[in-house]
């Protein structure tokens, strides 16, 4: 099979538009995981230790397990008991859970590396708990966790293709469709490599140059 140019450009829109929903699941599931992955991380440094000790299993329950198992788990075992979801919401859901694990650690790296006088500082100054991670420790954590937090960015890109198994119209989708409709696989699946590829080196290279500016923002270079 030859390299067919006419059919990559009638093809050529479908698949960008299916490159808008992947970014969309990509960029929204990074969210979910960003905001919950804090939570997490903030839930293993309370004093409640039952608390602590179950937010950490769950944390390493779902490391342990793979991302397709999850998306099914949500999609297809939610409706047993009553919640019933769209795939698109499903699928948003489980990336986001499955990444707010690995950001949590991310997170946690931040906030241990912070040093033990800044917390007797905030305790000298009277600051509450959430004041003392508001105010002083989070802006201090949050810095050096870019590049992971990046990298995170980056395996979320990649991992999109796993929402098809569930109906989402994302780029691998619609090249299984375009390849099945006319029995030609060369041309899509081309191209969502090379989109994947640039894709990720731009986020790759947009993540470095970021990290790079809040280095100098908080003169650490």
């Amino acid at each position: 099979m030859q390299w067919d140019w006419e059919f990559t450009a009638e093809i050529l829109p479908k698949m960008l538009w299916a490159t808008v929903n992947t970014l969309m699941a990509a960029g929204i599931g990074y969210v979910i995981a960003a905001v919950i992955g804090l939570l997490f991380a903030l839930a293993q440094r309370t004093p409640f230790r039952s608390l602590t000790f179950i937010v950490r299993e769950v944390v390493e329950f779902i490391r342990s397990t793979p991302l397709i198992l999850q998306i099914f788990f949500v999609y297809y075992v939610g409706p047993e008991y009553g919640l019933w979801l769209s795939p698109w919401v499903a699928g948003m859901i489980a990336i986001g859970l499955h990444y707010a694990a690995y950001l949590s650690e991310v997170y946690r790296g931040g906030i241990e590396s912070i040093p033990k006088g800044q917390w007797e500082a905030c305790t000298a100054i009277n600051l509450t708990m959430a004041q003392s991670y508001r105010r002083i420790i989070l802006p201090q954590a949050i810095p050096p966790s870019i590049a992971g937090m990046g990298n995170y960015l980056v395996s979320i890109f990649k991992d999109t293709p796993m929402l098809s198994v569930i109906g989402v119209e994302e780029l691998m989708q619609a090249a299984n469709a375009v390849g099945g409709q006319n029995y030609r696989y060369l041309e899509p699946y081309t191209i969502v490599g090379v989109i994947f590829l640039i894709i990720s080196l731009t986020a790759a290279s947009a993540i470095r140059g970021f990290e790079g500016w809040i280095r100098r923002k908080l003169g650490m270079e």
